[in-house]
């Protein structure tokens, strides 16, 4: 039986080593996050119910996005052992230029509705990180606010065709002329969703102020804060729009468009045509044969049709169809670095998260939208290394099991 002895303080200071003290409370809830479902615990409880839902909800019973995470999350890794990894670069090429990793950052709607910082903030961080992002039809920045807030990075630019053509075509002019370098037709909405969350909440643009609204406000005063007091929300790129909010979706949302007005878009629009919405083989090869430089395989975030087909599930027969050289995206699903490296690995070229980097920023700001960014990262990195992939290249199918 060893002796006891009273320990030396020699010997008990390396031991004791306190947390560093961060008194910045935004700084210390994000450093806690340790993973993207922590910051969309952050970002329930910082936003107010209305602004959380439309964010985070889909289309009427949410089976198609619980059904694309469910995906991700029952899918089973096959790692390769004794590949001699070393330092993982997960660098790639996207649209014919670097990526510095294989994820981007997809359109969306009304970002300053989140966060008053919105889609300038997104952009930003996507230059630091050296990734692409996409400013949408419907984003709360113009273009020519984006352009001059994050002149750096790679912007594409997200585009509704609607029956007359001419908002579009100012638009495509707008866009070039301010730098962006691709653009992203989006093909899946002859109709808008029916989102039973938003509904329900009464959710409207601006929001709507009810007695509902007003406790819940009470509940999250930095959120009313900084609403009231910065610029009010507005579909920036639309300012000319005169009629109401549903009048202007109606004529966004065309059900008339066909593979003509995808030509029509090809001959108008000369740098690299992204068609996103593709939810078939035969609508992949289609869109290809009309132009599109990129196929992005989504169901909008599970935000349009309901029970409509997971995105990543099509990615093997996709890329089969097209061959190696097609450029395939993917998005919907997403939530971790593991479920980037995943769709990589069966075939697409990249993959876009959206309300990953929503949560980031409704929980911190720009500085949220960081945190995204560096988790993702981090998680793509460590999956790559434990697949025994130094490469993104080094992705294969094999190295992914998809359950039934």
């Amino acid at each position: 039986m060893s002796d006891r002895q009273l320990p030396k303080w020699s010997e008990l200071k390396p031991l004791l080593r306190p947390k560093p003290v961060v008194l910045n409370g935004t700084d210390r809830r994000l450093g806690n996050a340790v993973t993207i479902a922590d910051l969309r615990r952050l970002a329930k409880r910082r936003t107010p119910t209305s602004v959380f839902d439309y964010t985070d909800g889909a289309a009427e019973e949410e089976l198609s996005l619980a059904r694309a995470r469910e995906t991700f999350h029952d899918l089973t890794f096959h790692p390769g052992i004794l590949k001699g990894v070393g330092p993982v670069d997960p660098t790639t090429t996207v649209l014919g230029k670097p990526s510095a990793l294989p994820f981007g950052f997809a359109p969306t709607g009304f970002t300053r509705m989140m966060r008053h910082e919105g889609e300038a903030a997104v952009a930003r961080v996507a230059g630091r990180v050296g990734i692409p992002y996409g400013l949408s039809t419907l984003g709360t920045t113009n273009i020519e606010e984006l352009a001059a807030a994050a002149p750096d990075t790679r912007k594409w630019f997200q585009l509704y065709v609607w029956r007359d053509h001419a908002p579009a075509e100012d638009l495509m002019a707008r866009a070039k002329e301010h730098g962006f370098e691709a653009l992203v037709l989006t093909v899946d909405c002859p109709v808008g969703g029916s989102r039973h969350r938003d509904i329900r909440n009464g959710f409207a643009i601006p929001p709507a102020l009810s007695v509902k609204t007003v406790v819940d406000g009470a509940m999250h005063p930095n959120w009313w804060w900084n609403f009231l007091t910065t610029p009010p929300l507005r579909f920036a790129s639309l300012d000319s729009w005169e009629g109401t909010v549903g009048e202007m979706m109606n004529a966004l949302f065309d059900p008339t468009m066909t593979l003509a007005d995808l030509d029509w878009v090809r001959r108008t629009w000369d740098g690299p045509l992204v068609v996103k919405g593709v939810q078939t083989v035969e609508d992949a090869k289609a869109v290809v044969d009309h132009g599109a430089d990129a196929v992005w395989l989504s169901n909008h975030g599970g935000r349009q049709l309901d029970k409509a087909q997971v995105p990543v599930r099509l990615v093997p027969a996709v890329r089969e169809a097209l061959g190696p050289d097609a450029e395939i995206m993917v998005d919907t699903g997403v939530m971790s670095g593991a479920d980037v490296v995943a769709a990589v690995a069966l075939g697409a070229s990249s993959v876009l998260v959206g309300r990953a980097y929503l949560y980031g920023l409704m929980a911190g700001g720009e500085r949220g939208v960081q945190r995204a960014a560096d988790i993702l990262a981090t998680e793509v990195r460590r999956t790559m290394a434990l697949l025994g992939a130094a490469r993104v290249r080094d992705l294969h199918s094999g190295m992914v099991e998809l359950a039934p």
